[in-house]
């Protein structure tokens, strides 16, 4: 049986108390939500933190609301309320695409937006959403709160900017006119992690031209989980098949993923091209009828 290594548990009742404790307890302290990425690491003594601090109790960190022209949802906002949520399926269906697809009811129950940023599993699908919306996150520390935009946050393999004795309290999102968004995920089984992920998410303008577009790879070593070359190749052009065929050729390029037991790398690279192409696809459907 795998067990954690041991560790010291604590509950925390609210920000300014999880803030206080992580700075007491230094930097061999980790917070916990869900817990579902955290605690298969433990298990296998990938992580091991000597003080855990619960923030279950947290509920004023648990909400999806439209405020200055942006969605702000909370850190401990639960999988299960973002597939439900109408406001994000209004604004962001890429939301409704991704979410059936992380793991199983059970995790979707407990498992939070911010828990899933923060372990920055190059696989996760939330990290590859939220880059492809340009979101932002908001840090809050012992020097008060700062906000990183996405491209910034993820550092690394299972590395963030939340720093010592901080911790991540909202991802914002930007609303757009015209806009649309798709995920589009191949796996080996349903829930599970991905062999190669593509989040897109486009909006355009007045001429009905791409005026901007995100992309989010998950699984395939994209540098910074993106590829800019694509994205440069759609902004000022109109939608159209060819258009979405060459951004996904560059997405393949601009991808690095190896070999395993999910499949070879050209495979992996196949499919980023493929599903580049199609989220592109489906999410001009969607901007184009917003427009009607």
């Amino acid at each position: 049986m795998q067990v954690p290594a041991p560790f010291e548990y604590e509950r925390a009742s609210s920000v300014e108390d999880a803030l206080a404790r992580l700075q007491r307890l230094g930097p061999e302290a980790r917070i916990i939500a869900g817990g579902h990425s955290l605690l298969p690491m433990m298990k296998l003594r990938l992580a091991t933190p000597e003080h855990l601090v619960d923030i279950n109790d947290l509920a004023d960190l648990a909400y999806i609301d439209e405020l200055d022209g942006e969605i702000r949802i909370g850190a401990m906002t639960r999988h299960r309320e973002l597939l439900e949520s109408e406001l994000l399926a209004r604004r962001w269906a890429i939301f409704r695409d991704a979410e059936p697809k992380i793991a199983d009811p059970i995790v979707r129950n407990r498992g939070t937006i911010g828990g899933a940023l923060c372990q920055a599993d190059p696989a996760e699908d939330l990290s590859a959403v939220c880059t492809a919306l340009r979101a932002k996150a908001v840090i809050r520390g012992p020097q008060g709160t700062r906000v990183v935009d996405m491209a910034d946050f993820h550092r690394g393999p299972y590395e963030t900017a939340v720093g010592d004795g901080e911790m991540l309290i909202e991802i914002r999102l930007p609303v757009r006119a015209h806009a649309g968004s798709a995920y589009e995920k191949v796996e080996r089984r349903t829930g599970d992690w991905a062999i190669a992920a593509a989040g897109v998410a486009l909006w355009l303008g007045d001429d009905g031209r791409i005026a901007g577009a995100g992309i989010g790879l998950a699984a395939v070593g994209a540098p910074g989980g993106t590829s800019r070359r694509a994205e440069e190749a759609l902004v000022g052009q109109a939608p159209a098949e060819d258009l979405f065929a060459h951004a996904g050729r560059l997405a393949a390029e601009d991808a690095e993923p190896v070999s395993d037991q999910r499949g070879p790398a050209e495979y992996k690279r196949h499919l980023t091209k493929e599903l580049t192409h199609r989220a592109l696809r489906r999410a001009a459907e969607r901007a184009l009828l917003e427009e009607v």
